[in-house]
């Protein structure tokens, strides 16, 4: 009796956690497309010549390379790369120029997507049947993956090639939507087609929607191939799927990073304040010289925040913004991921220090010459600009939030995964 009374009370504790874990899907653990590829015998790309877009990013589980991978596979000739922003090696820093070049692990011709020609030319593709794509992506629209994603293919669709996305987990999970969609006049290399800033889709349902919705130049269709994962569920974060992390770019190392960088990438585009960057806590951070973090953190906290909460804190940033000065700000702590909104937080910390410090409003003491990068990153310059007249976040969160519902009901037809 005593021994049936234990097995019930494990079995009660258990449940909810048992029930959890099925919910979420963390008892099981993803593959992302290219373990589904490899495993399928690569018969999508048996015969072919094939051209690989991909940075560091592009592992099976046990942190094998798709360029590997794809290198060594039989019946599969890759015969080019072609390298985003940070290179195929993830050897280039932000922002800089990645060159033509010769992969020295394998000796094939490495073709620059983050250059000159952020869209591969006819002679960048004139030796490959099917194009290949294998990034980790972090779920917003300013990320430039998505771009060279999209540009590529166009590019395909131009010269004839099939392309074919190796899909992986978005970070954020497949149901957060925030933001309004970009604007005529806003569209750049960090706003490259009308979605939302967060859009809740895996790369490979964002190419399947960009290919239905003819949002590729001049309504273009390229002839498409995504190879899902197995194992992914739509409420799962990245945390969620028992796969290894390797930085996307240099200031995301972690996940946390990720599920942080819309709480304040859109303010970092001014250098007003330090956003972590430069820091150990990349994009949690709201941080300046002339900051009282206490006096700033009980206003953040007085605002009550679902899911959000600040802590003061009180750093030297060693480069980046603010290089060098002894800073105090807030520190965001997200507490219930599920119940958070994290691209207004930005928008509120702006408001509350306009309300401290009247004479350290944002766009009055910001570098001027960043309101094109922040307004086309934001994909319209509505938001610095009504934003400017009031600072407060009721100003635009109509605004803000106006497209959100629409998109999200639009691109469930593009759903791979429930």
């Amino acid at each position: 009796m005593k021994k049936l009374f234990s097995i019930i009370l494990i079995l009660a504790v258990a449940s909810p956690m048992i029930w959890a874990q099925h919910k979420c899907g963390k008892n099981v653990k993803v593959k992302p497309g290219i373990e589904v590829l490899r495993d399928g015998g690569f018969k999508e790309l048996q015969g072919k010549r094939v051209g690989l877009l991909t940075n560091p990013t592009g592992v099976d589980s046990e942190l094998n390379s798709t360029i590997d991978i794809l290198y060594n596979a039989k019946g599969v000739r890759l015969v080019a790369l072609y390298a985003p922003e940070h290179g195929v090696r993830g050897d280039i820093y932000a922002g800089a120029a990645v060159k033509d070049a010769k992969d020295s692990a394998t000796g094939l011709p490495v073709f620059s997507v983050f250059g000159k020609n952020r869209k591969p030319s006819p002679e960048f593709l004139k030796d490959v049947d099917a194009v290949v794509f294998d990034i980790q992506d972090i779920g917003c629209r300013s990320y430039t993956f998505v771009s060279s994603m999209g540009l590529m293919m166009e590019a395909c669709a131009e010269a004839g090639k099939e392309f074919i996305v190796l899909d992986r987990p978005n970070p954020l999970g497949g149901e957060r939507v925030e933001g309004n969609l970009v604007e005529d006049g806003f569209y750049s290399f960090v706003s490259q087609f009308k979605i939302p800033y967060l859009y809740g889709l895996t790369l490979g349902e964002l190419a399947k929607m960009l290919n239905g919705e003819k949002m590729l130049k001049d309504g273009i269709q390229c002839n498409l191939t995504v190879i899902t994962m197995e194992g992914w569920h739509r409420n799962m974060t990245y945390d969620d799927t028992r796969l290894p992390w390797l930085l996307p770019s240099p200031h995301i190392p972690q996940t946390a990073n990720a599920y942080y960088y819309p709480v304040s990438g859109i303010m970092g585009e001014l250098g007003y304040i330090s956003e972590g960057v430069g820091y150990t806590l990349p994009f949690q951070l709201f941080v300046a010289e002339w900051i009282d973090g206490k006096a700033l953190c009980e206003r953040m906290n007085a605002l009550n925040l679902p899911g959000i909460r600040f802590r003061p804190i009180y750093v030297t940033p060693y480069y980046g913004s603010k290089k060098g000065l002894y800073c105090s700000g807030v520190q965001t702590i997200i507490t219930d991921y599920s119940k958070a909104r994290l691209t207004e937080v930005q928008f509120l910390v702006m408001q509350e220090l306009a309300v401290l410090y009247p004479e350290k409003k944002t766009f009055e003491n910001c570098n001027k010459g960043r309101f094109r990068m922040f307004d086309i990153v934001c994909g319209s310059d509505y938001i610095r600009k009504t934003f400017s007249e009031t600072y407060t976040w009721a100003s635009i969160k109509e605004f803000f939030e106006k497209d959100e519902a629409a998109f999200k009901e639009k691109s469930k037809k593009y759903y791979l995964y429930k």
